[in-house]
């Protein structure tokens, strides 16, 4: 009886320790977000102009006017910031098919471009992998933790890994899709009949993607011939992409609420996200 006495003591004790440090973690990841988010806010900019007008797609290629006018109506105020929530699965690894289930909220500003995603991922019962993958004042951050304080590595800085949360931060602003015209810095070149190329540039960092349009006029992928990502210590470029779709209105705006990614490599595509927008509001322009 001791002895079981005692185990029952061992159990109860790693029980509470372990459910204190779930508890701290989780306050203290929160207080980091919080804290990412006010950095982003921080350089929020004004747009030059407050509302869309047709106007400004005279000088755009044909499959973009398509796009603008299938998502946007005359006078529709310019997005500055943008809130939302997913839920999804994400893929742990490169290598083993590791789907987990994961829920994520994120904050954009459009001017200058930036984000913080900051989400949940469950590893196992109880155990959950906490995400922020960010880009703000030009720097680029992901940092992944088990339980909120036990750090699984860091990329943060310029360079390469800034350049992919910009290429990352352009591919989601089909989310907000007037952060696209041509009046809120984006140049876009004609390519063909049902796509188009698209740069964005924030101080330094210039990227382009290629933007495939459907026969309704949406955009229904986005592509980059090389993005980072690491493939076990090494950092290499390999092509990347995005896919849309369930495109519905939400503000006077059709955005797609379901996303997949994926790295493409010779052998095969290697999707990682498969993502569901729940929720999503706006602020605007004055």
């Amino acid at each position: 009886m001791t002895l079981l006495k005692s185990t029952l003591f061992v159990i109860a004790g790693l029980g509470a320790a372990y459910a204190a440090a779930f508890a701290f973690g989780a306050w203290r990841w929160s207080g980091t977000s919080r804290d990412l988010v006010a950095r982003l806010n921080a350089g929020r900019m004004t747009p030059s102009i407050s509302r869309y007008s047709p106007d400004e797609l005279a000088s755009v290629p044909a499959p973009v006017q398509r796009y603008f006018r299938a998502v946007l109506t005359n006078g529709q105020p310019i997005v500055t910031a943008v809130s939302l929530t997913q839920s999804g699965m994400f893929k742990l690894g490169k290598t083993a098919d590791l789907w987990k289930p994961f829920t994520a909220t994120q904050a954009f500003t459009t001017a200058r471009p930036g984000f913080v995603w900051d989400a949940n991922i469950a590893m196992a019962p109880g155990v959950p992998v906490r995400v922020v993958d960010a880009f703000i004042a030009g720097e680029g951050l992901l940092r992944p933790t088990v339980l909120g304080l036990f750090a699984m590595g860091t990329l943060q800085g310029t360079g390469e890994i800034a350049r992919g949360e910009l290429l990352r931060h352009f591919a989601e602003s089909v989310w907000f899709p007037t952060a696209l015209l041509p009046s809120q810095g984006v140049v876009w070149q004609a390519v063909d009949d049902t796509s188009a190329q698209g740069t964005m540039t924030d101080g330094p960092i210039s990227v382009t993607m290629l933007f495939r349009f459907g026969a309704d006029g949406l955009i229904t992928a986005i592509h980059v011939d090389g993005r980072a990502t690491t493939v076990g210590t090494a950092t290499v470029l390999m092509p990347w992409e995005c896919r849309m779709s369930d495109y519905q209105t939400r503000d006077g705006m059709r955005v797609p609420l379901t996303g997949e990614a994926l790295y493409i490599t010779p052998q095969a595509e290697k999707p990682y996200f498969k993502g569901t927008i729940d929720t999503i509001s706006y602020e605007y322009a004055p």
